[in-house]
């Protein structure tokens, strides 16, 4: 098979440096706006720590035209990005993603850095945060199967939450609250800016050093305050407790943090996802309604292939991990976009039949789902900027037979 150039030649007149006076229609949009939408539906907090996600390249003050999702950032999405007047490209793959100690052409993601900057192309990495959301990456799979009672396989712990209190001037609280608020805090369900506060006296006595927002020094002061109380996330703690400091007058701030116990329930985001099947299907039925369905050319079986299934793991994106947790789940079938050879030997020695269909077929059919979601979300939150989903292939392998 051939294989598509991964470097853009920098000094191609195609990559030239936009004009910023030139422009084929108005844009309201900022990056920065993109930024907060991305993350508001596929949270960067959501990725693993081993993860790059987030803004890779751009400047969040500059305008969106149009924004192009794809799977992968190669020379021919950035053309793709330029025929269709996109100035920002939301890959799931990171263009950015093992430490790169410079930025230059000696490497292909350098190059194809350097060559979206010139070009005023903006890339937005959203990988493993999309991989755990509901839907994510593995939706394609269970949607072709019709699968039923879907539970993730390696569900993602709900976030650890805690109470923050503190003490207010009654006139500064709304205020406190507020900032709080933008930091994180207070939100429950489709609520935010949620509070408690009841009013009661906070006393102090100011050193001949201290700077009292009220009250004198040396004096004992007793002072009409609230009790202002909110929740929050502990992965959130930092910001809020920082918010808290900058907006409250006081040179001292008195709070407290109480952690609360996490209900024993998750949002349904996790790795994988096991479900059953309305009625019984053969691995030969399995994998024929696979290849019906998403762009692979072609699909890997490891079992029997008239053996009967109905419950079926699935992962989109590398499955090796999951093997274990598709077993103890009951699995009698587990599909993914990408399986290695002793892992799938280990899969075989449990009894468990395995479809690798390809990881980049299987997320590039995802990705079609993540376009259509936040062009939804865009013209909820106001953004005019079009979503295209590209049309380039997302599986570079080619089935080959002598």
């Amino acid at each position: 098979m051939g294989h598509a150039r991964l470097s853009a030649d920098v000094s191609d007149p195609r990559w030239a440096p936009r004009d910023p006076t030139v422009s084929t229609r108005p844009a309201t949009d900022r990056l920065a706006d993109w930024v907060a939408l991305v993350d508001a539906r596929y949270p960067e907090r959501d990725a693993a720590s081993w993860d790059a996600t987030g803004l890779q390249v751009g400047d969040p003050d500059d305008a969106v035209h149009g924004v192009l999702v794809c799977l992968d950032v190669t020379a021919a999405s950035l053309d793709e990005a330029r025929e269709h007047g996109c100035d920002l490209i939301l890959a799931h793959h990171p263009l950015l993603f093992r430490g790169l100690a410079r930025l230059t052409p000696d490497t292909a993601p350098g190059r194809l850095a350097l060559s979206a900057a010139r070009a005023g192309v903006a890339v937005l990495a959203a990988h493993s945060n999309i991989d755990v959301a509901a839907p994510g990456t593995t939706e394609p799979i269970t949607g072709l199967l019709g699968l039923g009672d879907v539970e993730p396989l390696q569900p993602t712990p709900p976030p650890e939450p805690c109470k923050l209190v503190t003490f207010v001037p009654v006139e500064d609280t709304m205020t406190v609250l507020g900032a709080l608020s933008a930091a994180g805090a207070g939100v429950i369900g489709e609520y935010d800016h949620c509070g408690f506060r009841v009013a009661g006296t906070g006393s102090f006595r100011p050193s001949p050093a201290a700077s009292p927002h009220l009250g004198e020094r040396g004096e004992l002061n007793e002072v009409t305050e609230e009790r202002l109380e909110v929740d929050c996330d502990r992965d959130d703690l930092d910001a809020v407790v920082a918010a808290l400091w900058q907006a409250h007058p006081y040179e001292e701030v008195a709070y407290d943090v109480y952690p609360l116990t996490a209900p024993a329930v998750t949002d349904g985001k996790g790795l994988g996802r096991v479900g059953e099947l309305d009625e019984p299907l053969t691995v030969r039925e399995v994998c024929d309604r696979l290849a019906d369905g998403l762009p692979a050319p072609f699909l890997r079986v490891a079992g029997e292939l008239d053996a009967p299934v109905r419950r079926v793991a699935a992962c989109g994106g590398a499955g090796d991990a999951l093997i274990d947790a598709a077993c103890a789940a009951g699995a009698e079938c587990f599909v993914t976009g990408d399986l290695r050879h002793h892992p799938t030997l280990d899969a075989r020695s449990q009894g468990l039949a395995v479809v690798d269909a390809g990881h980049g077929a299987v997320e590039q059919a995802a990705m079609a789902t993540v376009a259509d979601a936040l062009a939804a979300d865009a013209d909820k939150a106001g953004l005019s900027a079009p979503v295209r989903r590209s049309a380039l292939a997302g599986e570079p392998w080619a089935d080959y037979r002598r």
